[in-house]
C-alpha cells in the first residue's frame, strides 16, 4: 500500500492530508503493489484467504451455514472532497469511519491507515478535477435487483430521493499479496445548490458485489432519514455471521416511524460467480466482440477498457476475468485506474485495466495493445487491437460458444445468465485441454505433467495451435503446478470434464448402434 513520509512506527498525518503528502515514490509503490496479484490469486484459489470465494463444485452443499469468526466488512468510510490548500481543485478526506480507529491496536491502526490512503484514490479516481454539481448524473448499474430501481423511482416521485448514484468496486492488494475488496457508492450530500459528491466505501475481504449493493441500498435509505441511522445498522451487520455460499442471514434494524426491519442477505450458491454480473458485459459488447476480448485475455495480453462510468468498468473487468474459470488471471488487474496511476498503462507486462474515457488522451502508446470502448454509441468498440483476435479460438469452439450464448433470454436473472455464460466458456477449456488429468507421471510423492504426451493427445487437430499457445501462459502453468502438488484442487473442472467424456462415450455408443442397425 501507499505510505506517507513518516516512519513505519509513527502515526501518519491527519487523513485530510493524505494526498498532499504522497510523493512520486509513493505513487510508484502503489503502482507496484498490483504486480503482486499473481501470488494473491494463487493463494485465494488455494482456499487460504477467504473461504467464501474459492472454487467449489456448483452442486456441493456449503460446509456450514455461516463462516464463524469472519466479518461482513472491515470498516465503512465516508470520503468527502474538500478544497485543496492554496491550490485549485479538490482532495478527498475521510469524514466518517466505522468502527472508530481508537478501538484498534497500534499495529492494526497503522495497517489500516495505509489501506485507507489507497481507498481515497479509488473512491475518487478522477483526481483533483471536480466541480460542484447540482445533480450527480452517473447512473448506478445494479442488475442484481430490478426491484431496487422501482423503489428508487418511488422515492424520487415522492420527493425523498432526487439524485442518482453510482456503485462500483475495486481491489486493494497488499504487498504480501493479501486482498481486500472495496465497494463504493457515490452521491451528492444533503443540501441545495452546487456541491461536490461524497462516497460511501465499504472495505471487506468478501467478494460479492450483489450482496454489498443491497447493503448500500439500506445505508442510503437510512441516510435519507439521518446519518445517525447508519451506525446501528452497520453495527448489527458487523455482529451478524457471514453466511456460507447459498445461505441467508437476517439482520434486524430499527427505523423511526417504521419499527424494526428484518433484512435478509443471501450469498449466491456459485461462490466463484458471486462477484460477477454478466449483464453489463453483454450490454456493452456483442457476442462476437466478447469472444474477441476472451481470446485476447486467454492469451494474457495487455487490455484496457474505456468507459465514462466507473460501475461499467468494475463490472465488465470482473466479468471478463470470470470467463477464464477454472483458470485465474495472474497479472495486473485494476478495474478502475486512478489518474495518479495512469502510467501503469505503459507497463510491458500483461494487464486488465479500466480507464475512464476522460483519460483516453493520456494513452499515447497503442502498440501491442487492445483498447475496448464500452461507451454506448461508440463508432467502434475496438480503438486498437493486434488484429488476430478473431482467429485465436478454433472455429468449432467459436461456433459452439455463439450457439450457447444465443440461447439466453432477454429477461434472464443474474443467476441464470451467470450459469449459462460461465458454462458456455468453461466448455472451451473442457474440450481443448480437459484431457490434462491423464498426463501426469508420479515421481516419489509428487506428480509431473507430461507436456509432450498431452499435446499428442489433443482430440481435434484444429485445436492444436490454440492449445500450444495457451499452455505457454502463466494461468495454465499455475493451474498445472496446483495439480502437481495438491490433492484435487480443481474438483469442479474435473467433474465437468468427466461429464463431457461420459456424454461422448454415450454418443459414440449410440452412433455405433445406429450404424449396426443400418448395416
Amino acid at each position: 500500500m501507499s505510505r506517507d513520509k513518516t516512519s513505519t512506527g509513527q502515526r501518519t498525518t491527519a487523513d485530510t492530508d493524505i494526498l498532499a503528502d504522497m510523493d512520486h515514490g509513493a505513487m510508484k509503490k502503489i503502482s507496484s503493489m498490483f504486480s503482486t496479484l499473481q501470488e494473491k490469486l494463487r493463494r485465494a484459489k488455494r482456499m487460504s484467504s477467504d473461504p467464501g470465494v474459492h472454487l467449489v463444485p456448483a452442486t456441493a452443499p456449503p460446509a456450514g451455514r455461516s463462516h464463524r469468526g469472519q466479518l461482513f466488512f472491515d470498516y465503512l468510510l465516508v470520503v468527502s472532497l474538500r478544497k485543496r490548500r492554496n491550490k485549485e481543485g479538490y482532495e478527498p478526506h475521510i469524514t466518517y469511519q466505522f468502527p472508530k480507529r481508537e478501538v484498534m491496536g497500534r499495529l492494526q491502526r497503522e495497517e489500516e491507515e495505509k489501506c485507507m490512503k489507497a481507498a481515497h484514490l479509488f473512491c475518487f479516481p478522477e483526481g483533483i478535477n471536480w466541480a460542484p454539481l447540482t445533480e450527480y448524473k452517473s447512473v448506478s448499474v445494479i442488475m442484481y435487483r430490478k426491484c431496487v430501481l422501482v423503489w428508487r423511482a418511488f422515492l424520487k416521485l415522492s420527493g425523498l430521493l432526487t439524485l442518482c448514484s453510482e456503485t462500483f468496486s475495486f481491489v486493494l492488494t497488499e504487498l504480501d499479496g493479501s486482498r481486500r475488496n472495496g465497494y463504493c457508492r457515490r452521491l451528492l450530500p444533503d443540501g441545495r445548490g452546487a456541491r461536490v459528491p461524497e462516497a460511501y466505501c465499504i472495505i471487506s475481504r468478501v467478494a460479492c458485489f450483489g450482496l454489498f449493493s443491497k447493503i448500500f441500498d439500506e445505508v442510503e435509505k437510512r441516510r435519507q432519514i439521518s446519518k445517525a441511522m447508519i451506525y446501528p445498522f452497520m453495527q448489527s451487520l458487523r455482529e451478524a455471521p457471514l453466511p456460507s455460499p447459498g445461505n441467508t442471514v437476517t439482520v434486524s434494524s430499527f427505523i423511526p416511524d417504521a419499527g424494526t426491519e428484518i433484512i435478509s442477505l443471501t450469498r449466491p450458491a456459485e461462490s466463484w460467480l458471486e462477484h460477477v454480473d454478466f449483464h453489463t458485459l453483454f450490454r456493452c459488447l456483442s457476442d462476437e466482440e466478447v469472444l474477441m476480448v476472451f481470446a485476447a485475455t486467454v492469451m494474457e495480453r495487455r487490455i484496457i477498457f474505456i468507459s465514462e462510468e466507473l460501475s461499467t468498468l468494475s463490472q465488465v473487468l470482473h466479468a471478463v476475468a470470470a470467463l477464464l474459470n477454472p483458470f485465474v488471471w495472474q497479472h495486473t488487474f485494476i478495474s478502475i485506474v486512478p489518474t495518479v496511476l495512469i502510467d501503469v498503462c505503459a507497463a510491458p507486462t500483461p494487464y486488465l485495466l479500466g480507464v475512464q474515457k476522460s483519460m483516453l488522451d493520456l494513452l499515447t502508446d497503442h502498440s501491442d495493445l487492445m483498447i475496448v470502448d464500452l461507451s454506448a454509441g461508440a463508432e467502434t468498440k475496438f480503438i486498437t487491437r493486434i488484429g488476430d483476435e478473431e482467429c485465436l479460438l478454433p472455429a468449432t469452439l467459436k461456433e459452439e460458444l455463439l450457439s450457447r450464448l444465443s440461447t439466453r433470454t432477454r429477461h434472464a436473472s443474474t443467476e441464470e445468465l451467470n450459469r449459462l455464460v460461465s458454462e458456455a466458456f468453461l466448455s472451451v477449456f473442457v474440450r481443448s485441454v480437459g484431457h490434462f488429468s491423464t498426463h501426469f507421471k508420479r515421481s516419489g510423492n509428487s506428480r509431473q505433467f507430461q507436456k509432450k504426451s498431452f499435446l499428442k493427445a489433443v482430440e481435434h487437430k484444429s485445436h492444436l495451435s490454440f492449445v500450444k499457445l495457451f499452455i505457454q501462459t502463466q494461468m495454465f502453468d499455475l493451474f498445472i503446478q496446483e495439480e502437481e502438488t495438491q490433492a484435487n484442487p480443481n474438483a469442479f473442472f474435473h467433474r465437468k470434464v468427466s461429464e463431457y467424456q461420459e456424454r461422448k462415450k454415450k454418443e459414440k455408443m449410440k452412433t455405433g448402434w445406429v450404424r449396426g442397425v443400418v448395416v
